[in-house]
């Protein structure tokens, strides 16, 4: 599979999906999993990271989530669910994103109404791959998912508080802690989630990233959420893993614009807020 048909075999998957759960909805609201006839096999680990000429891993590459090195939309094999503490969110944080209805959590998702996704969103919620470009001195993160891209400037600290200003990426100070490369990032843009099932930030969060390669073939991310008006205490996900591109793949255009379905959920949500 190419990686100019990859997302049209994960939309193609999600469209099963979907007629699955209503098909499955007619039927006592039990739910089917559509899955295709590709088993996966992992890539082997490939020898050791390669290393830039300062020393430190490199981590450039072209990235797929999972350890295939291509995408996984017809695998028949289920994903593993994901282990992870609890979120710890503060009552009236959960009880606002319990709230929700289904329509409010597309409108609030960037990958609906064509936003940036924001840090952590461009791992958290793209499907799609990711390609970094790393030197001794900057670290960019490009990907398709409607051409998100990001570059941070490695052992420059923070912005003085004075000039911060909320964006979309935030003000991010970069450092290594021996091969792992950490990121952290404030000042960040409240439309932005943190996941996509409603997990909003306020105006104090503070996103720590963590980024490895312990060999060739793979790349590990963490992230690390503080923010004391959402979370009684600070949040870490698990390792998730990527893999590199096993055919040398490019990223594909893939611009967001005007999406028709916006205007329809605004509707659906004024119908159900009672507006």
């Amino acid at each position: 599979m190419t990686l100019k048909n990859h997302f049209r075999v994960m939309f193609a998957a999600g469209c099963l999906l979907s007629t699955a759960a209503v098909i499955g909805q007619e039927q006592d609201r039990t739910y089917v999993e559509a899955r295709g006839n590709v088993r996966p096999v992992p890539l082997p680990p490939g020898g050791p990271p390669p290393r830039m000429s300062d020393g430190h891993v490199d981590l450039s590459g072209v990235w797929f989530a999972g350890p295939t090195g291509r995408a996984n939309a017809w695998s028949v094999v289920p994903d593993e669910p994901v282990k992870q503490d609890p979120i710890p969110f503060r009552p009236e944080a959960l009880a606002k994103i319990k709230a929700m209805t289904r329509t409010q959590l597309q409108l609030g998702n960037a990958q609906v109404t064509c936003q940036p996704l924001g840090v952590p969103g461009m791992w958290t919620t793209n499907p799609y791959p990711h390609q970094i470009v790393m030197t001794p001195t900057v670290f960019v993160h490009l990907i398709e998912s409607n051409n998100n891209w990001r570059t941070v400037r490695i052992g420059r600290p923070h912005k003085p508080k004075d000039e911060q200003e909320p964006l979309f990426m935030g003000d991010t100070a970069a450092r290594w802690e021996g091969d792992t490369f950490v990121m952290e990032t404030i000042s960040l843009d409240e439309r932005t989630w943190i996941q996509g099932n409603g997990w909003y930030h306020s105006d104090e969060v503070r996103v720590t990233e963590r980024l490895r390669r312990p060999n060739r073939n793979y790349l590990e991310y963490q992230y690390t959420v503080e923010d004391p008006q959402v979370l009684t205490k600070p949040w870490t996900s698990p390792w998730r893993t990527y893999s590199l591109s096993a055919t040398n793949e490019d990223l594909t255009e893939n611009f967001c614009t005007n999406n028709e379905n916006v205007e329809q959920l605004l509707k659906l949500n004024q119908i159900e807020s009672g507006k």
